[in-house]
């Protein structure tokens, strides 16, 4: 029985022409699979279904996930977060052969320091730069629950080689095309060029348009985080996030969304927000 597969032209550009072709005549492809976005199981057999390819320095990892769920398209991560995805997929797919082919190394995602989800915003050392905290949470815009990060420096963020110490990080953010908030209910516009990276059910980075072309990491997690199922279906089903961003010290910590709302709503009021819809990348 022929399989319902969709291999994309960027998935068979960096796998060629002969493994997709082997793919789609059911040679590399698994009767059943985890899909990798929505955790539950497929069918080829039965069921349309998009390959995703995870691409790192020197190898990638071939996925499967429902074709409702995510077109097939390729996922940049970096080396250390595909052995994880190499782990997982084995786990689900068990008794199927992994793809681990050579590729052509991507444009590299430059870590930037971060902090766990949530993570406290104390203020940095003396002289020590400051590091972005990100939390996530769904905000109602309206009755509708979106998927959201609110990122807050622990400290000034100033232009390179400042040094009069002044925090410019919203005006750092609004020139890149973030918008000032005023009605936390309003769904800020996209932002293009911008991406969020989800893969494998987890945050992985913050995407920005990179200067050659193509994207690099804005913020990238030193290990990649864990999202509820709830905010991974909000951002599935719009296939955006809406990224919040306010000045150190504003919102801190909040343990649960309704009290993160209510320090958004107190920041917005001050004029301290700035957002923008970022499209989803990968799963």
């Amino acid at each position: 029985m022929p399989r319902m597969l969709d291999v994309s032209d960027e998935v068979r550009s960096e796998i060629g022409d002969d493994e997709a072709d082997r793919l789609l005549g059911g040679d590399r492809a698994p009767d059943s699979y985890e899909c990798t976005s929505c955790r539950t199981p497929g069918d080829t057999h039965v069921e349309p279904t998009s390959t995703v390819l995870f691409v790192g320095d020197e190898t990638a990892v071939l996925a499967f996930a429902h074709a409702r769920c995510i077109p097939s398209q390729v996922v940049p991560v970096s080396e250390e977060q595909l052995v994880g995805a190499v782990r997982s997929i084995s786990q689900s797919q068990s008794g199927a052969p992994d793809l681990a082919v050579p590729v052509a190394a991507p444009a590299p995602i430059t870590p930037t320091p971060s902090t766990p989800v949530g993570g406290t915003n104390q203020p940095p050392a003396p002289g020590q730069a400051a590091i972005l905290g990100i939390t996530c949470g769904l905000v109602l815009h309206g009755k509708v629950g979106h998927a959201s990060l609110v990122v807050e420096p622990t400290g000034p963020v100033g232009r390179p080689a400042s040094t009069s110490g002044e925090d410019e990080f919203l005006d750092l953010l609004q020139d890149a095309g973030f918008q000032p908030v005023i009605d936390l209910d309003e769904t800020p516009e996209q932002l293009s060029g911008w991406s969020v990276l989800v893969a494998m059910g987890k945050l992985h980075a913050i995407l920005q348009p990179a200067a050659a072309g193509g994207s690099t990491g804005w913020w990238q997690a030193h290990q990649p985080l864990q999202v509820t199922d709830a905010w991974r279906m909000a951002a599935s089903q719009l296939s955006e996030v809406t990224m919040y961003a306010v000045p150190a010290g504003m919102v801190g910590r909040q343990p649960r969304e309704d009290l993160l709302r209510q320090a958004l709503e107190r920041a917005v009021a001050l004029g301290q927000v700035v957002a923008a819809s970022l499209p989803l990348a990968g799963t």
